[in-house]
């Protein structure tokens, strides 16, 4: 009778036992059959409201429109800009067209012209109050005075020159003056520094001119924004450095906006100010909220991983393949916290730009440009819960690998042609002057633009130089639109077609899979560790993210 009770004790503390571990298992697997659910799926399971879904929602709409507003903005600080630099050019610069000449603006050819040139600037520059049509003028310092004019001529330390005779006695050296001379007497100079402007252009390197301007930006105004005021630091460059009889004149400008010192304006700019500031400060709420969320999930999804590698390592002593530890590891959430974290930044950048503390208009245009690139691209995760748009995404990350081994093989021969084009064309090619250029050149080339013209710009005057240019653009030609494009489209199409076959014939499982299937037959481990599952799935990495076709109560895994 006792033998009887210990054997009735036994049984039921291990079919407890079973009990607990079936309970157990069964939790893990719903947790799991849950986290791979789409928003909609969770909603009808445990009407849990898809917060994260209605977050990114919100913020697409938000950061689309934030980002508008500063584009707008942008366009006319740019365009402010380069209105101005028109005008100064026009300005400032005897005989220019309207219309640079390749780098430069203008050129000389006669000493004549050269002085003509020079002091038609300083001409021009001490009448700038009566000559210009807009709101600019001298700078001045802090104490009220005006910041003067400078001209600088570099030239050689001594020489002499005899083209006929085939002699000349140059010494290297370089030596700079300069003078400087009061903005509203520039025209002055010179008569009072007549020796100054006494020229060896055989020794003469290039003559700068330099000063300063102050101009405000009152378009703003129309559109509800209080104007900038800007600093111009303006460059006028007589260039000799080739001495061929050639005097190229070059004007650069570096300007510089900031808040105006004392300002007032009537009307609703302050006020629309308020209320784009606001409106970034909503901005920065929204984008807080889902980097949260999104990390909250990272993290939860890390726990589980956990729990699963737990239960498989204690009940069938297995370790998860890499392929489902990917699952869980979730790219799109980090995506998401980046493009959070870069619009953060963009918008308290364009919140200093908007009170005035900050001018950075480049730099929060790159914050904010990338950052709703990435909202944008962040959508295409919930599109991938539907099984027509998931081919497309299944497409890239399968043919991703393999196309950028692709390019690393294919850019080797690329940078073959750019340095040989760079080197042999580039004296005679203004596609092929710099290796940027060349690789831009060669680029067009590849998708078809521009072919007649890059053939037709090349100078026949050297005819040694003309046949291997022939040679060298039909074989660049030929080789990447006939063969290279054709195989890098072919390496898509393949992948494409891969995971079409696999969609229509089943993927093989994986372990998660079939554990979330409610299978209790998993294959034995190799000796080399692989599972017959995994050498499968090792044969066709090209697919990502394994999947066989699943009766309708079986959830996806996306």
């Amino acid at each position: 009778m006792e033998l009887l009770v210990r054997y009735l004790n036994r049984s039921n503390s291990v079919g407890s036992d079973m009990t607990l571990d079936l309970i157990k298992e069964e939790s893990l697997r719903d947790d799991l059959r849950y986290y791979f659910m789409s928003p909609c799926e969770k909603y009808r399971t445990r009407r849990h409201i898809p917060w994260k879904m209605g977050v990114q929602i919100l913020k697409i709409v938000m950061i689309t429109t934030q980002l508008i507003l500063f584009g707008l903005n942008n366009q006319l600080v740019v365009a402010y800009k380069e209105e101005t630099t028109m005008a100064l050019k026009n300005l400032f610069l005897k005989g220019y067209s309207g219309v640079d000449e390749d780098d430069y603006s203008v050129a000389v050819y006669t000493q004549q012209h050269v002085f003509d040139s020079l002091f038609y600037v300083l001409d021009q520059y001490s009448q700038l109050d009566q000559l210009s049509v807009g709101p600019i003028s001298y700078a001045e310092e802090e104490d009220g005075t005006l910041l003067p004019l400078t001209i600088c001529k570099k030239y050689y330390k001594r020489g002499s020159l005899e083209p006929s005779d085939e002699t000349y006695d140059i010494d290297a050296h370089l030596e700079t003056v300069c003078l400087s001379h009061e903005p509203r007497t520039a025209n002055m100079t010179k008569t009072q520094n007549a020796s100054f402007f006494d020229l060896d252009f055989y020794r003469l390197i290039d003559i700068k001119i330099t000063f300063q301007l102050k101009g405000i930006n009152l378009q703003t105004v129309r559109h509800r924004e209080l104007p900038d005021c800007y600093s111009f630091v303006v460059t006028i460059t007589f260039d000799n450095q080739c001495h061929s009889g050639k005097v190229k004149l070059f004007l650069d400008i570096d300007s510089e906006s900031n808040a105006c010192k004392d300002w007032k304006i009537s009307g609703t700019a302050q006020k629309n100010t308020h209320y784009l500031l606001v409106f970034d400060g909503f901005v920065i709420l929204v984008c807080i909220t889902s980097a949260a969320l999104c990390t909250r999930s990272i993290i939860l999804a890390v726990r589980l991983l956990q729990r699963f590698s737990r239960f498989f390592q204690e009940n069938f002593n297995r370790k998860v393949c890499e392929d489902d530890q990917s699952e869980f590891l979730n790219g799109w959430y980090v995506l998401v916290i980046v493009s959070d974290l870069l619009a953060i930044i963009g918008s308290i950048l364009k919140m200093e730009i908007q009170a005035k503390s900050l001018t950075s208009y480049d730099v929060c245009s790159i914050f904010l440009g990338t950052s709703t690139l990435l909202v944008w691209v962040g959508v295409i995760r919930y599109l991938g819960y539907f099984q027509k748009y998931n081919v497309l995404i299944l497409t890239m990350k399968a043919a991703f690998p393999k196309v950028l081994r692709f390019c690393c093989c294919a850019g080797m021969i690329y940078l073959g042609y750019t340095f040989c084009g760079w080197i042999v064309l580039g004296p005679y090619h203004e596609k092929f002057e710099g290796l940027s250029r060349v690789a831009e050149c060669l680029f067009s080339l590849l998708n078809g633009d521009d072919m007649f013209t890059t053939f037709a710009q090349l100078k026949d005057k050297n005819t040694l130089v003309w046949l291997f240019s022939r040679a060298y653009l039909y074989s660049f030609i030929s080789l990447f639109i006939y063969m290279v494009l054709s195989l890098f489209i072919a390496l898509i199409t393949d992948s494409y077609e891969t995971i079409k076959n696999y969609q229509r014939d089943g993927f093989p499982l994986t372990d998660l899979q079939k554990f979330l299937l409610g299978h209790k037959d998993f294959p034995v481990q190799e000796e080399n560790g692989q599972t017959e599952v995994e050498l499968s799935n090792s044969i066709h990495r090209s697919c990502c993210c394994q999947r066989v076709a699943p009766p309708d109560d079986v959830i996806l895994i996306t």
